[in-house]
């Protein structure tokens, strides 16, 4: 799957978020090593700290059907003029399964950046800073 496929699942799940709050749909597509892709969109909640984001309904989706340490790269998309970046928490979760992982970063005209976690968020903190 190319790049461009991957960005175009991910807007393929902005249909499916929950947005009442916001009026801010985002869709993300997780792929793994052997080509299994785990999609996600965002979810809210009245009681704002339980929403949860595109990238990490994609993430615990793949965490449940046993992956864990196998993840290439991620798409996450939205419906803004700017790059629909990852927050802190979702860098977080994703740098605890996959440091290395390649970050495709859609606009709404389906142009992406295309960076590393690691860009996203030097010097992350992971099981191996437990050692």
């Amino acid at each position: 799957m190319t790049d461009q496929e991957l960005v175009e699942l991910a807007f393929t799940m902005l249909e499916r978020s929950y947005v009442p709050y916001s009026h801010f749909p985002v869709g993300a597509a997780l792929e793994c090593a052997d080509g299994t892709i785990f999609t996600g969109c965002n979810v809210e909640n009245s009681a704002y700290g339980s929403t949860i984001c595109a990238e990490r309904t994609a993430l615990v989706k793949a965490v449940s059907e046993g992956h864990r340490d196998d993840f290439t790269r991620i798409a996450v998309v939205g419906n803004s003029t700017d790059p629909c970046w990852p927050c802190g928490a979702c860098r977080q979760m994703l740098y605890e399964f996959a440091p290395d992982l390649t970050v495709l970063v859609a606009r709404k005209d389906h142009s992406f950046v295309k960076l590393s976690l690691k860009e996203l968020l030097p010097h992350g903190f992971g099981p191996k800073s437990m050692d």
